[in-house]
């Protein structure tokens, strides 16, 4: 009986209405909802006062207590904790008070008179990063090629402490396939060699919580040959071998890590799996990866130390089996299996339960529904109490992880908690059931005005609230028939869609929400732009060098619109040059320079679309004119230097000989012997009026000067250089400039800027100080100092975070100006979430848009490059189609929210997903989901083929369409006479059923060609037709009576006459021929050796063999074409190109009498044509086939 009961229930629940998730205003009665908590797992810095988070909303808005370690924590009994105002987030002051008693295990309730609401288990712990443990570490002695291990041990530390290795000046120690680090720290050399000698091998501990940074104490290491070591440690071994077995050979790899031929390995899903094989040997061991039981994921995997290291990202289950990783060199190989086994904390499938809004005696669904491995369990609680204990509700029914709501009445209002949770993890979710009467009101503002641009998507909102849930209806103007069918969407969520927009549907719309409670209005307006069109593009220019250009750009835009005109140059701004000058509707270049070619874009921007276009400009030379020859000055002479000061000079010069043409100025150059001699670099000019410069000066730079002289033919050779003037040192004047941070990995920073020249470095000792801070933080500056470097890599830092960067230039006479401020960001890594409520809607047949939600910044983890759909074929609507597997992809480059999925096969079913990516790759896909094309028009039918063709009928047959896109409802038949000057007559049609392959025509012409055209039909309309040209032939009576004239006597007897004559002709021949002595073979070798041999013409009697009808066959292997002609084969040698047939005949000696040459294919035609035989048989037959 509950058993019938229970599935009436859920008949009523489906059939009737599904209430799903609302945002219920605040000013309405609410239970509590939890809004912001700390970390299931809260690692807390020890120096700062500990914030526990628990924020809420709810009315009457909410109280908040707290437990620790399971039992009631009592707030205000402990003068250390305070509660910030209206909320629930605790604040420790730790100033009075051991962080050490504060860590614990801590959950937040909310609570008002509609129900409690919990937070999860906040585990708040302290950040530790311990001291290092003083050892003394001997020097290591080595033999060379041998293998070594440097270990870390670095002390524990929550979390764990980022390890790297560093020489005493702070530097990052080479890695190679050689020498690598680890995944716990230590250094591992597959064989050492003498450059591994050093006494500063250091390995460093970054704690991440505490920014702070420990090290090692340095390892000193020392490699020697056998010999070496020998002679080096005697004294110390009473004189005896260190070492006493021979010299390292060259041997085959074996595994330093791990041991053994096969190890376990166990990984959650969602986490990074991380395997490593080291192996020494000598030569260096190769190391690669292989997955036993199928292939390692490509887009989640990656090789890091060397490929030491195999990453698998995002693990899901279907990563779980065995991998193999290989050691390889010149001496053979070595294996080890790793067995890994993915297991899952629990995971949402479908999302968390969602709040439910109802009415009295309204139907709900709450659903938990989650997986793990192993299996989850799951438990209910109502208002923080397992729900075994709550009150009995006759309209509740809980069913593993559904609770279905029947007919709820008012007053039971409540949060429910669902717990899922298996040993490595848990869930913990709040949903409330909110039963409340509320007429409908409309949360989109009044009067809202939308604005398109005309044949764009217009969405017009109509967000509303109300219980029962309201109805949306949508009228435009003057409210008379409600807005329903084309062009008009209306969405679940009241959203009013107009797929193409254009002028008519400006106006004022009215949205309707209705209840059974009552009836809302709101009003909003839209209007439909004109678009942004270039009217007159910028035209390709070629102009001379000092000639100017104009580019024309006249544009098109709503009136109402506000455009903005910008202009690019190769895509990039346009040059900060007086020369070019931007007016409303053009671009003009004055004294074109070579410099200004390239691709010019003017852009036309409004607030709601833009348009573009481009020109290039070629610059060539100008015209050659006649000119007046000149000579270039004569170089200037007697340079001093007066008036000596720290950073100036005064130089005076006596000008050189103008040669008739006036000097227009002086160009002063410089020498700096200190740090680049032999280079001259401009420093000033002046005007060539003048023959005094006061020069302004750099600190540290031995100076020597020289001046050329510039008129209208050139400069002048230099002038002997001045004497040499030496500046002091001083602090740098300047900063490095283009500092910029990046990240190259996800847990790094690259500082980078451009260093300051030895001349910029005004004294020696130059250096830097990098500086950075996470922006969002305010702490304080990071400082370290970067010498003879451009860049520096900040290890150890959360994932694509701002930071804010100073590098300042400092040198052994100070420090450079305060420096500016640059930013950057810290490495990317791949995205966590894929897009939210992806959707499909088909648009045509063969056309289809998909939506979707951005994904939040915080979860893409770096620079947002786009979204990519991944779609494919599953297969075709008819039955028994084979799944199509082939993936296509678009990309939709920057934030999109929609793109366009073109060229699919209609009646098709489709399966879709939509990832995002960033810098470093793809995120995860959304749940794939699918979509169903509707039909389309089918392509031609596979063939068609005529059969049995008699004098005035034919026999049609076809095979459907390789593409039916559809259901087939018919064929179309259409045909017509063609004359012999092609020229078309009248059209017959004839409608044929679906499943009808074939059709006779009774009524053809005899002898007329004809035309048919056929094409398939669905319920979309006609698809393309596939033609055939056909001749009707005469039937088999009229080729029996030609037939009958070969059988006559008198035909016989004229054939036999015939032949008697042909004989008596050859044996004539034959006499003659052999009246000089010679076979027609030896003719044919003499003709062979004589290149002026000619053949024999046939009034000469010259032999000719007899042919019949097995002449023409071809010789096995042969091609016969058409006309009757044997073709050459590929053979050179061949009989056929000696002969016509394979019955050459030979004389008694075996001396081969046949002719060489063939009968040509020209003089067999010529034969035809002139024979006056009476037709054969085989002949008439021929025909007939040839005819059809």
């Amino acid at each position: 009986m509950e058993r019938r009961r229970m599935e009436a229930a859920l008949l009523v629940l489906f059939l009737g209405h599904l209430v799903t998730a609302l945002e219920v205003p605040l000013d309405l009665p609410q239970p509590p909802t939890i809004t912001h908590q700390s970390p299931k797992d809260y690692i807390i810095d020890p120096r700062e006062n500990i914030i526990i988070h628990c924020e809420a909303k709810g009315k009457p808005h909410p109280s908040f207590s707290w437990t620790r370690n399971g039992t009631h924590f009592d707030v205000d009994n402990d003068p250390n904790v305070s509660m910030k105002a209206h909320s629930g987030t605790l604040v420790v002051d730790i100033s009075r008070e051991k962080v050490e008693n504060y860590e614990g295990v801590y959950q937040c309730t909310a609570r008002n008179k509609h129900g409690t609401a919990v937070s999860n288990n906040i585990v708040v712990r302290q950040s530790r990063s311990p001291l290092w443990s003083k050892e003394k570490i001997k020097p290591i002695v080595v033999q060379e090629g041998v293998s070594l291990v440097l270990p870390c041990r670095p002390p524990a530390g929550l979390p764990p402490p980022i390890i790297f290795w560093m020489d005493n000046n702070f530097q990052r120690l080479p890695q190679s396939r050689r020498v690598s680090q680890s995944l716990n720290g230590d250094l591992y050399f597959s064989n050492v060699r003498r450059e591994d000698s050093r006494s500063d091998y250091i390995c460093y501990a970054r704690f991440p919580h505490t920014q702070t940074i420990q090290q090692k104490q340095p390892i000193n290491v020392r490699v020697l040959n056998l010999d070496a070591i020998n002679d080096t440690m005697a004294d110390f071994y009473n004189d005896t071998d260190l070492f006493s077995e021979a010299p390292v050979d060259e041997r085959r790899p074996t595994f330093l890590i791990p041991s053994g031929s096969s190890s376990s390995k166990m990984v959650l899903r969602g986490h990074v799996l991380e395997m490593e094989c080291i192996a020494e040997g000598l030569p260096t061991p190769e190391i690669s990866w292989t997955k036993v039981s199928g292939d390692l994921p490509a887009r989640r995997t990656s090789f890091l130390h060397y490929n030491k290291t195999l990453r698998i990202v995002n693990v899901s289950e279907s990563d779980a089996g065995d991998y193999r990783c290989t050691a390889k060199n010149q001496l053979g190989a070595v294996h080890h299996t790793i067995h890994v086994s993915v297991k899952a904390a629990p995971y949402w499938i479908s999302g968390p339960p969602r709040n439910l809004v109802l009415a009295p005696r309204e139907n709900g669904v709450l659903t938990c529904r989650a997986s793990g491995t192993p299996k989850p369990s799951i438990t209910w609680s109502m208002n923080g109490i397992p729900i075994e204990n709550s009150p009995k509700d006759v309209s509740r029914k809980v069913e593993d992880d559904t609770i279905i709501f029947t007919e709820v009445q008012t007053g039971s209002s409540a949060v429910y908690q669902c717990n899922i949770s298996n040993d490595y993890g848990y869930l913990l979710s709040n949903a409330f059931v909110n039963v409340l009467s509320e007429p409908p009101r409309v949360l989109t503002p009044a009067n809202k005005v939308y604005q398109v641009i005309k044949n764009h998507q217009a969405l017009i909102d109509c967000a509303s609230f109300g219980s029962p849930i309201p109805k949306i209806t949508w009228f435009k103007g003057s409210r008379s028939i409600s807005l329903d069918g084309d062009p008009y969407i209306t969405h679940d969520n009241g959203t009013l869609e107009i797929h193409v927009a254009q002028a008519q549907n400006s106006g004022k719309y009215t949205c309707v929400a209705r209840n059974s409670l009552g009836i809302y209005e709101n009003h909003v307006h839209l209007e439909v732009k004109e678009p942004t069109r270039i009217l007159k593009q910028p035209e390709y220019k070629v102009v001379q060098r000092g000639r100017s250009v104009v580019f024309e750009c006249k544009v098109k835009h709503d009136p109402s619109l506000i455009p903005t005109m910008t202009w690019l140059k190769d895509d990039g701004e346009l040059p900060d040059d007086e020369r070019l000058i931007v007016d409303s509707d053009s671009l003009t270049i004055t004294e074109v320079t070579e410099n200004d070619a390239g691709v010019y874009t003017c852009i036309m921007n409004t607030t709601l679309d833009h348009d573009s276009a481009s020109a290039e400009l070629t610059v060539v030379e100008a015209t050659p004119t006649p000119a007046v020859v000149y000579e270039r000055p004569d170089p200037p002479t007697d340079l001093e230097l007066t008036d000596q000061k720290k950073r100036s000079v005064q130089l005076t010069w006596t000008p050189g000989d103008e040669h008739n043409s006036l000097i227009q100025k002086f160009l002063i150059q410089y020498e700096d012997s200190l740090h680049h001699r032999g280079h001259w670099h401009n420093l000033t000019e002046v005007p060539g009026t003048r023959t005094t410069a006061h020069l302004k000066l750099s600190p540290y730079v031995h100076y020597t000067f020289r001046v050329l002289a510039l008129n209208a033919m050139g400069f002048s050779r230099p002038s002997f250089p001045s004497r040499m003037y030496k500046t002091d040192p001083a602090a740098p004047d300047e900063n490095p400039t283009g500092v910029e941070g990046f990240g190259t990995e996800h847990n790094n920073l690259v500082i980078s800027w451009k260093p300051l020249s030895g001349f910029q470095a005004n004294g020696p000792g130059l250096h830097y100080k990098v500086m950075w801070r996470q922006k969002a933080l305010d702490s304080e500056w990071t400082t370290v100092t970067v010498a003879n470097n451009s860049k520096f890599v900040v290890l150890g830092t959360p994932t694509f975070v701002p930071y804010e960067l100073k590098v300042q230039a400092v040198n052994n006479h100070g420090d450079g100006p305060e420096p500016k401020i640059a930013e950057g960001y810290s490495g990317e890594d791949l995205p966590i979430a894929a897009p939210e409520n992806v959707q499909a809607i088909i648009v045509n047949s063969t056309l289809a848009e998909v939506h979707w939600d951005p994904v939040p910044l915080h979860l893409i983890r770096g620079h947002l490059k786009g979204y990519k759909v991944y779609y494919w074929r599953k297969h075709s609507l008819h039955k028994h189609n084979p799944d199509h597997m082939e993936k296509d992809i678009l990309t939709f480059s920057g934030n999109h929210t929609r793109g366009m999925l073109p060229g699919l096969h209609p009646f098709s079913l489709y399966s879709f997903n939509v990832r995002v990516y960033n810098g470093k790759g793809e995120g995860p896909p959304s749940p794939t989901q699918q979509f169903k094309m509707p039909e389309g028009v089918p392509g031609p039918p596979s063939s068609l083929l005529v059969s049995n063709p008699n004098l005035d009928s034919l026999t049609l047959e076809w095979g459907p369409p390789h593409d039916r896109n559809g259901h087939i409802t018919g064929y179309t038949l259409k045909y017509q006479p063609v004359n012999n000057s092609n020229e078309l007559g009248p059209v017959e049609e004839v409608a044929l059923a679906a499943n009808e392959t074939s059709i006779t025509l009774p009524t053809l012409k005899y002898s007329t060609r004809y035309k048919f055209y056929l094409n398939a039909k669905t319920v979309t309309g006609p698809g393309p037709a596939i033609t055939q040209e056909v001749v009707p032939i005469m039937d088999e009576a009229v080729a029996s009576r030609q037939v009958d004239i070969a059988t006559q006597g008198w035909f016989i007897g004229l054939m036999c006459a015939i032949a008697l004559l042909i004989l008596i002709l050859l044996i004539i021949c034959f006499i003659q021929r052999n009246k000089g002595g010679k076979y027609p073979v030896k003719e044919k070798e003499d003709a062979h050796t004589d290149p002026e041999f000619q053949p024999m013409k046939d009034d000469d009697c010259t032999f000719v063999e007899y042919s019949d009808n097995e002449d023409h066959k071809p010789l096995k292997g042969s091609r016969t074409p058409s006309n009757g002609t044997v073709k050459r084969d590929d053979s050179d040698d061949s009989l056929v190109d000696y002969g016509e047939g394979g019955d050459g005949q030979f004389n008694e000696d075996g001396s081969f009498i046949g002719q060489y040459s063939g009968k040509s294919a020209s003089r067999d035609t010529a034969e035809g044509h002139e024979s006056s035989e009476a037709p054969s048989p085989i002949n008439a037959m021929n025909s007939l086939n040839s005819f059809v």
